[in-house]
């Protein structure tokens, strides 16, 4: 199967319903996705599918045939510069860091649906799970980075 992830085209041995979660990893290489609860429910997984952000380990993979596919590795090209991955250091949000890609990936894509949101939106808008609890501080980063409009598009 033919996927387009991070703008490179991989030529991937999987099944149709292989989950697509572990096509990325497993298959791709690509660990920084991670792998949560399996069932679609904790985001630790999540990644974009055309902009849109999809929880990958109940995604299968032949959904993402034709679409493109962005991880936390494909976020900003060098890694860091993308604005909630400096808000993200900048508030120190990480304990485990565990489900940090998945947070920032659906935040990423809540930004860009809405720009300039406030404290509830965040708080409305934001549903994946953190085992540490560092919701206040994903809450103030996401904020942060909004108001970084104009360095670089979210």
């Amino acid at each position: 199967m033919k996927l387009m992830i991070n703008g490179k085209n991989y030529d991937l041995a999987v099944e149709d319903d292989m989950p697509l979660l572990w096509a990325i990893r497993d298959v791709a290489g690509l660990t920084g996705t991670k792998f949560g609860c399996g069932k679609g429910l904790c985001g630790a997984c999540t990644i974009h599918l055309d902009g849109a952000a999809v929880r990958s380990c109940v995604t299968p993979a032949v959904a993402a045939k034709g679409k493109k596919i962005t991880t936390i590795e494909g976020l900003s090209e060098d890694g860091h510069s993308h604005p909630l991955q400096r808000a993200w250091k900048e508030e120190e949000v990480p304990q485990c860091g565990y489900c940090q890609s998945g947070q920032i990936m659906a935040a990423a894509a809540f930004l860009k649906q809405n720009k300039h949101p406030n404290e509830e939106e965040v708080t409305q808008g934001m549903n994946n799970l953190c085992r540490c609890g560092t919701y206040l501080r994903i809450r103030k980063a996401i904020l942060k980075a909004a108001d970084y409009a104009g360095e670089k598009q979210v």
